[in-house]
């Protein structure tokens, strides 16, 4: 049974919508996951992750940054993105277990930016934007490699912010989604179909969940 909290933060107010593990005694992570810049909560990957962790011990906490609460269309810079995201994290430790910082786009280049400092268990980085479209040289790769982490980054095979191909060697670990694009969409004449490509998101967070819990 889902619950929505709203958190006050320095950035105005943050919305939490919790989707509890099942049954609720088998809790034993909490993945917090924000939305990028051109999306909320309602992106196919958050929701599929909301679906199907709890029935692994998962807690799903889908964050809705200030911006997004107050209606508005254009995120604000960086810095500001943090702010929300440190405003929202003491809701996020209340239960007493690890949480997993995570996000998609934008978001999951605020939780690689603040694990360390939150002290986050590990970061989970949806369509990591390690770049903006054809723009290589502007790389944002030293967020990723700085998260402190355990990290795991699950990326789009056709993804125009960076390729599986484009990222550089690090400690974390990257899960390709066949021919998905920056929202995991994958065209008709893929030869694997939507369902699949989300599924394939899906079992590959509840695996590596299931090893950071042991």
């Amino acid at each position: 049974m889902t619950k929505i909290e709203t958190v006050e933060t320095d950035a105005g107010a943050a919305r939490i919508t919790w989707h509890p593990a099942v049954p609720a005694k088998s809790a034993r992570l909490v993945l917090a996951v924000s939305h990028g810049a051109g999306g909320g909560i309602e992106a196919r990957d958050l929701q599929a992750l909301a679906a199907v962790l709890p029935a692994h011990g998962v807690s799903v906490a889908l964050v809705e940054q200030p911006w997004r609460v107050a209606g508005k269309k254009v995120a604000p810079a960086p810095k500001t993105l943090d702010v929300g995201w440190r405003g929202i994290w003491p809701a996020l430790v209340r239960k007493g277990l690890p949480v997993i910082s995570g996000g998609r786009s934008a978001g999951a280049r605020v939780a690689c930016r603040t694990a360390t400092e939150l002290g986050a268990a590990a970061v989970l980085a949806l369509s990591f934007p390690l770049h903006p479209p054809g723009k290589p040289e502007k790389s944002r790769a030293d967020e990723l490699l700085g998260s402190g982490v355990p990290t795991l980054v699950v990326q789009g095979g056709n993804d125009p912010f960076g390729k599986p191909a484009e990222f550089p060697d690090g400690t974390y670990e990257l899960v390709e989604v066949p021919y998905g694009d920056h929202g995991f969409a994958v065209p008709k004449r893929a030869e694997i179909s939507q369902d699949e490509a989300v599924n394939g998101i899906t079992d590959a967070v509840a695996r590596w969940a299931g090893m950071l819990a042991g």
